[in-house]
């Protein structure tokens, strides 16, 4: 017997005329939709006339209802894996599967479509030849702030994804430690309330607390640029974590010094 194909389809991520024609072909011809949450897809479906069986992988299913997947493909079925916006497995669930579909050796075929990161990136004018893509931060202070700290030091241009009830928090620490860096916010994308907001974080900061909090937001920070003067204490960091990737302390001192025009013995001295 034949295996089933999992295909990864990309759903709009708010206006529903926003899906390729690909993406509706594949979800009429499945055998099976796995969605993050059935009743949001069910909006989607209802509105193109698609009417297929659905599984929910929401959450703590997300295991359980993987190994389920799994044995409908083995038995020949295809499979439509969808969250509720965008791309599975990009700060959605779906991951496991896909990674437990590859793993079982079953075809997995990407049906391409919007993601919030890349129609940010888009609009942002910012550099997008290289980019770093965080996801959404921790809910955790600590690990938010020290998260923060270490992008400060990225010279590629930097994706977050935000929360509304966290967005206001993050972009006050956000105007500490990237103070005076061009920066993008983009909230509702492609809805009928999608907002952008373009100057530096403080300058944001001040126009969201006087907005409405409403939607997910996408965040896009310049990248430090060359001429960029470092602190002792953020050398430190960055020559931390090339030593934690497997580089002696003396030629970290070294890398970190030429590149920032730091004195190697002072950095080597004041990281033992």
């Amino acid at each position: 017997m034949s295996k089933g194909i999992l295909y990864i389809v990309s759903t709009p991520i708010g206006n529903l005329e926003d899906i390729t024609f690909r993406a509706l072909r594949v979800l009429k011809e499945a055998d099976v939709i796995a969605a993050e949450d059935t009743r949001h897809t069910l909006k989607l479906l209802n509105h193109y006339g698609v009417s297929k069986p659905l599984i929910s992988y929401w959450g703590e299913k997300e295991k359980v209802k993987a190994d389920e997947t799994l044995e409908i493909l083995h038995s020949g079925r295809s499979v439509a894996l969808v969250s509720d916006a965008g791309t599975p497995g990009i700060s959605d669930p779906g991951n496991l599967l896909i990674r437990k579909a590859i793993e079982a050796g079953l075809e997995v075929v990407p049906v391409p479509g919007p993601t919030a990161l890349v129609a940010a990136l888009s609009l942002s004018g910012l550099n997008t030849s290289e980019f770093v893509f965080i996801g959404f931060l921790p809910a955790k202070l600590s690990s938010r702030t020290a998260l923060l700290g270490k992008l400060s030091l990225e010279k590629r241009t930097v994706v977050i994804y935000e929360a509304p009830h966290r967005i206001v928090d993050t972009m006050s620490e956000m105007a500490e430690i990237f103070a005076g860096r061009k920066t993008v916010v983009t909230k509702e994308l492609t809805k009928f309330f999608e907002e952008t907001y373009r100057g530096t974080p403080s300058e944001i900061l001040s126009r969201l607390e006087d907005s409405k909090i409403a939607g997910e937001y996408v965040i896009v920070i310049e990248g430090r640029g060359e001429d960029a003067v470092i602190s002792m204490e953020d050398a430190l960091s960055e020559m931390r974590d090339l030593m934690k990737k497997g580089l002696g302390r003396k030629e970290a001192s070294k890398k970190i010094a030429a590149e920032y025009g730091l004195s190697s013995k002072e950095l080597y001295d004041r990281s033992l």
